[in-house]
Order: structure tokens, then sequence, then C-alpha cells
């Protein structure tokens, strides 16, 4: 917090890869002391916002049982790490006994997205629909439910995995999914218009929940629509929706509060994320880079960089990067100042580490001027697998 001029509404820690539980703990670690000594209340990480209904549930008033919210509360088999178990028992335990307004809070601001495509945007759309549905005039809706169900059909028409790779099996485009793109708006847009009724005649927290379930159903049916495009920047489009789904997921977090945010440094960065698909080049504004935009000293974010990965091949970096620079000093953690570091370095121009696995992104030297600080870890053992993502 020394390296920054305020306590920012969202402090995002980044990671270079996943699957390794010490990254966890260093951020399971951070977060306990954001909790107890700078008054965080929630954290935020990159997994399914829906899902993460659940964890919140179970940590901030003990529904369910632990080893089913961790099946069920987690997308990308981040369910399975031991760092994870460990941060929503820790949760659940400070929760114990104090008061809503003091108790932590768990956040998913990824949407409900996997490689192999997306959702279904029934549980999204209904779980709106329903909400407005018990506090609102019948006669205000747009639609019925019946109507949402015949439209929706079967799920498994939205979750195809053959349509992320063929546009054309994909239902994004049929008359029945532009049609519910329609009624998504109008069921948005009656929330909005009825706000203040809606936050007292239920509650704040679940008008918040109903506004999560607006921003889900409308984000996945346009991912859906872009899924079914033809066009050369078909993927690009689907890259570009991601991450404002996440950075709107980001932005409604930090108006309840300070939060750390824990995801891929690509996610997080200010400068703009970068892949290749085959021979296609592709560029993207990660979530991090738009929320800053719109929070400016309000987001900070500290990428973190690892010496070695042995169990995939990557060993100590060579001493001309970043990595080696730092892989010399002699402790196994550190959080670096980056202006400092970079005064140290005014005569040196830092070589780009090569990695040679393709699930870890080493620090890149032109995106140093646009992080608040790096985190830096020695070594890494593998201890969980996650499921890959395309644009990790």
């Amino acid at each position: 917090m020394g390296l920054l001029p305020a306590r920012p509404r969202l402090l995002a820690l980044g990671e270079p890869t996943h699957g390794e539980d010490v990254l966890l703990d260093v951020r399971n670690e951070i977060f306990r002391q954001l909790v107890e000594q700078e008054g965080y209340r929630t954290i935020a990480i990159e997994s399914d916002c829906m899902m993460g209904l659940v964890v919140d549930d179970y940590v901030s008033s003990g529904t369910g049982i632990l080893d089913d919210v961790m099946e069920r509360g987690f997308s990308h088999g981040f369910g399975a790490s031991a760092a994870n178990r460990e941060l929503v028992r820790w949760m659940r335990a400070y929760n114990d006994g104090r008061p809503a307004s003091q108790r932590l809070r768990f956040a998913g601001f990824d949407g409900p997205l996997e490689i192999t495509g997306a959702a279904s945007p029934r549980q999204a759309l209904t779980a709106l629909h329903g909400y407005l549905t018990a506090w609102v005039d019948a006669d205000l809706l747009p639609c019925t439910a019946e109507t949402l169900d015949r439209l929706l059909g079967a799920d498994d028409r939205w979750t195809n995995p053959a349509a992320m790779m063929d546009p054309s099996r994909s239902v994004g485009q049929t008359p029945d999914a532009k049609q519910l793109r329609l009624l998504a708006d109008d069921l948005v847009a009656l929330l909005d218009a009825q706000t203040p009724h809606l936050i007292a005649a239920s509650s704040r927290e679940e008008w918040h929940r109903a506004r999560l379930y607006g921003r889900t159903a409308t984000g996945l049916l346009r991912y859906h629509f872009w899924m079914a495009d033809t066009s050369p920047s078909r993927m690009a489009r689907l890259l570009d929706l991601r991450a404002s789904m996440m950075a709107a997921n980001l932005l409604a977090i930090a108006e309840r509060g300070p939060a750390l945010v824990y995801a891929h440094n690509a996610h997080l960065q200010r400068d703009k994320s970068t892949m290749r698909m085959g021979d296609l080049p592709l560029e993207w504004w990660s979530a991090g880079a738009i929320v800053s935009a719109q929070l400016g000293e309000g987001y900070a974010f500290l990428a973190t960089a690892l010496g070695t990965i042995r169990h995939q091949g990557v060993d100590a970096p060579p001493p001309d990067t970043v990595e080696g620079l730092l892989y010399a000093l002699p402790e196994e953690r550190y959080v670096v100042d980056r202006r400092r570091l970079a005064t140290a370095l005014a005569n040196v121009t830092p070589a780009a580490r090569v990695s040679p696995w393709f699930g870890y992104s080493p620090l890149d030297p032109a995106h140093m001027a646009g992080t608040d600080g790096i985190v830096f870890v020695k070594d890494a053992r593998q201890s969980w697998a996650p499921r890959a993502f395309s644009n990790d």
C-alpha cells in the first residue's frame, strides 16, 4: 500500500500462470493483511460470476457444505486448488459471529465462459425475470416466463462446443436469440427504472444480484451473437466481449467498497493484451485497462513474476531479464517498487524472457511502466491442474 498514492477501490494482483498454489498462498496472505490492516472486505477472482454466488453465500452466511461449494462455486477447474479451499474456509471462519456490515464477500468476475464456449443465458435471464416478477406489476414485464422458456429452448443448443470453432453451429443469431436480446434489454431497462422501489421492497443486496443477472444475461446473448459471426474480426470481438463483461463486474464490485482482484496478468494489465491464434494476431483492451481508464487512482495493478516452474520446464531465468535480476536476490518473495526498479535499470534495457512452456507468460519489460509494483516469487511447485483458457 505504501507504493500507492491512496487506498484503491480495486487492488489488482495478477499472476503469470494458472495452477500454482504458491501464488495463491501469496494472494491469500495479502488478502488477510488487507482485511486486517486496510479495511478490505471483498476478494474477486477470475471465475464464473454466477458460480461465485455459491461461494459468497457460503462465506457470508454458511449456506451449503464446503466440498459442494468448491465443486459448484468455481469455474475453470479452480475449485480443485487447496489454496482456494483454504481461502474459502478462512473467510467463513472470519465471518462467523460478525455483523453483516463487517463480513467478507467473495465474487467471481469472469463471465460464464470456458474455452469450449459460453453458457446458456437461461440461468441469468430467468433469475432476472423471476426477481422482477416478484416485485413489480405484471403488466410492466415485457414477457412471461413461458415465453422465455420457449425462446431459450434446450440448453445444449447454446453450449454446443462445436460452435466455438464453427460459427454455423452457433444459435446466437437465430430469430429466437435475437428476440431474447431485445427482451433482456427491456428487462434490464425495467430493473434500472424501478430501482428506488426495488431496493425498498426487496433489499439492496437482492437488487445488486439482479443487476448481476442482467449484466450476465445481456453479455452472454451478445457473446453468442458474435460466436455466430463469420467475419475475420470474430475472435477479436469475442475477446473484447469477455473483457467487457469482466470490467462491468469489477466496476460493480468497486461500487461496494475496496476489493482485492486476482486474475491472470493479461486480464488486469493497463497495456493492450495480445495473442496469436494460428496465423491471426489478436489485440484487445483487458478488463484492467478498461477499469483503470474509468477509475484512475481508484485502480492499482501489481503484476506477479515467477523465477522457475521447473515441473513445466521453466528453469532459472536469464540474468539479463527482469525475472533474472530479481531471481539473483536472496529472499524467496518480494514486493518491488516499479519506480525504484526503473531507476536501477535506467542504463540497462532488460531482455524479454521467452518461456519454453505456453502456459507461462513472462513479464514484458515494455509493460513495466503500466504497473504499480511487481510481486516476485522465486520458485513454484504445481499442486493442481486448472482447465486451460484460450487467452491466458
